[in-house]
């Protein structure tokens, strides 16, 4: 993936959403060549110069200056991560705090991540690593969101489950919403590390094998994940609606606890806790372990 040429395609499509009444610009009437804004129109709004902008949008001009980027948000109306995104794609060469972000390390839970998610025993609550890799979760997760043990590890990824699995489409009752959200969140991810090839390998199955998947990555949404509502359609308790939240360790970002829950007193907090009662463990005890004992002599 290019920084260079994946920040000509952003800006394109930010300024073809954009209409002249949108930004004060005087409009004549008569039928525009382009979607959007113009070039030179933009370039004047963000006072710059139209050639440059022009290299910009075709990948020719090397790490703009952050004041020039400021100003281009400011002219497209970009909120706080499209505008983040557009300074990680401007860079020419994304670091770390180790110093590259080509390669990232395989990735293992932090054992504080994993401690809470033994704790939040009725608490849906998985972690998400990069890629929006499921890395682990608990076992109300498996019960809300389906039975991760049962795939591989390569298959434990949620944007794969949510354009590939068909069950999805079911299980996510605004499903066209929940999987814009994780093409954006992979466009966010990608302007995060440009060069990962695990990720462009995903990117490159998804577009073959989902055309909404197509469709909606061109469009270059961009959208960090942190919290919101989701309403599910469960083949066991049917409509749920849920919060949910993403909290991340300051030291390591790439590791996320995202968690479900319902608002006290409510139908979707009743049929939650029945879902988990239903699906919970059996605990062992010395009277279930004698019958089955006895059904193992049987």
């Amino acid at each position: 993936m290019s920084t260079t040429i994946d920040l000509g395609a952003f800006l394109r499509t930010r300024r073809s959403r954009l209409r002249p009444q949108d930004v004060a610009l005087p409009d004549f009437g008569g039928r525009r060549r382009v979607a959007g804004l113009r070039r030179e129109e933009l370039a004047q709004l963000a006072g710059v110069s139209v050639d440059y902008y022009i290299r910009m949008e075709q990948g020719r001009a090397a790490n703009p200056s952050p004041a020039v980027l400021d100003a281009l948000a400011r002219a497209l109306r970009l909120d706080e991560d499209e505008t983040r995104h557009m300074h990680r794609l401007a860079q020419s060469r994304p670091v770390t705090r180790h110093g590259d972000r080509s390669r990232p390390e395989r990735q293992q839970v932090r054992p504080m991540l994993r401690r809470l998610l033994d704790e939040l025993r009725d608490v849906p609550a998985l972690v998400m690593g990069r890629r929006m890799d499921v890395l682990a979760w608990n076992t109300a997760a498996s019960a809300l969101l389906g039975d991760y043990s049962a795939l591989t590890p390569a298959e434990r990824n949620i944007p794969r489950i949510t354009f590939l699995n068909p069950a999805s489409r079911d299980l996510y009752a605004d499903w066209t919403a929940c999987a814009r959200e994780n093409v954006a969140y992979l466009r966010w991810e990608a302007g995060r590390y440009p060069d990962d090839p695990h990720l462009a390998g995903l990117i490159g199955e998804l577009s073959v094998k989902s055309e909404d998947f197509r469709r909606w990555w061109a469009e270059h949404p961009v959208q960090d994940k942190t919290s919101g509502t989701k309403r599910f359609h469960h083949p066991l308790v049917g409509d749920l609606h849920l919060t949910y939240e993403t909290l991340r360790a300051t030291d390591d970002p790439d590791q996320a606890l995202i968690t479900y829950a319902a608002e006290p007193r409510t139908p979707s907090h009743d049929a939650l806790r029945m879902l988990l009662a239903w699906t919970a463990p059996t605990p062992i005890t010395p009277h279930t372990a004698t019958d089955r004992r006895h059904l193992h002599n049987d």
